[in-house]
């Protein structure tokens, strides 16, 4: 895939994340801590979880790219470990659940709309890393997992590891919502 539509669609993706945040914000406290089940999340835990996920890689991805002295390509190529982290972090139909790691959890954990804010400027983050990275090569540069640091994917692998994980999220977020609706 061409690096530069691989970056667009992601700017997009990213857009389209912001845009469903800032609608968020305009509901209310009930709204966003709302629980089906006392087990699950809600929408606020949801966001929290992500900005977990957003406290590790943003800086990563930051760091990653100022240390780079490598020129972009013309062309990204998913590697397969990284091919795969990012597609299978897409929602399906039925959404299957994943395990998540203890220190990525928020269950229960007091929160406010400042999660969501913080949510919204970490995009805003991510949309300025995605236009920086147009100038470094997408498969030169490897970002650590927060799994392991020997576990290393490709910048462009990591951006779309990051948002599907996001999509991912937004999609429980609906349907939360829809769930909250027919109550």
């Amino acid at each position: 895939m061409k690096s530069e539509q691989l970056i667009q669609n992601l700017i997009e993706q990213t857009r389209q994340i912001l845009n469903k945040a800032k609608r968020l914000e305009g509901m209310d406290a009930a709204t966003l801590t709302w629980k089906h089940d006392p087990n699950a999340w809600n929408i606020l835990e949801c966001l929290e979880h992500l900005n977990l996920y957003g406290d590790y890689y943003l800086p990563e991805i930051e760091q990653s790219i100022k240390k780079s002295t490598i020129k972009s390509v013309a062309n990204f190529r998913s590697g397969w470990l990284g091919n795969y982290f990012a597609k299978s972090m897409l929602p399906k139909e039925k959404l299957n659940k994943m395990k998540t790691f203890k220190d990525k959890n928020p269950i229960n954990r007091e929160l406010n709309k400042t999660t969501l804010e913080k949510f919204i400027a970490q995009q805003e983050k991510l949309l300025n890393l995605l236009n920086t990275s147009q100038q470094v090569d997408l498969n030169k540069i490897r970002i650590k997992t927060s799994i392991s640091n020997l576990v290393r994917l490709k910048l462009g692998d990591t951006f779309q590891f990051y948002i599907n994980h996001i999509i991912r999220h937004l999609a429980q977020i609906d349907n939360l919502l829809t769930a909250q609706k027919s109550v």
